[in-house]
This record gives structure tokens, C-alpha cells and sequence, in this order.
């Protein structure tokens, strides 16, 4: 079983990315997979969020 630790080290290291996904972005022409790279990591970081939520009841 995963840590509570272990959960909150990998969703800020997958806030990172993100935050680094989005800020690569190009103001103009973004490419649907640029988009779906953000969507996955997204999804990603619910998903960890939730298993904490599990953990901390």
C-alpha cells in the first residue's frame, strides 16, 4: 500500500510538470497533444488526490 508520503511527494511532483506543461504552451497553435499531456497529468493528480482523501478517513 502507498504512503500518505509517498502520495504527496508524487502529486507535487506531478503539479510541477504540469505547471511546466502549461507554461510551455505556445500563445498561438497549440497542438492537441500538448493538450492531452495537461489532460493526463491532470487526471493523474484526481486520481492521487483521491486515494489521499481514502487515507486520511
Amino acid at each position: 500500500m502507498t504512503s500518505k508520503e509517498d502520495l504527496l511527494s508524487q502529486i507535487e511532483s506531478l503539479k510541477l510538470e504540469l505547471n511546466e506543461q502549461k507554461r510551455l504552451l505556445p500563445a498561438h497553435s497549440i497542438r492537441p497533444h500538448q493538450l492531452l499531456a495537461i489532460e493526463e497529468l491532470e487526471e493523474e493528480i484526481e486520481k492521487l488526490e483521491e486515494k489521499l482523501q481514502i487515507l486520511d478517513k
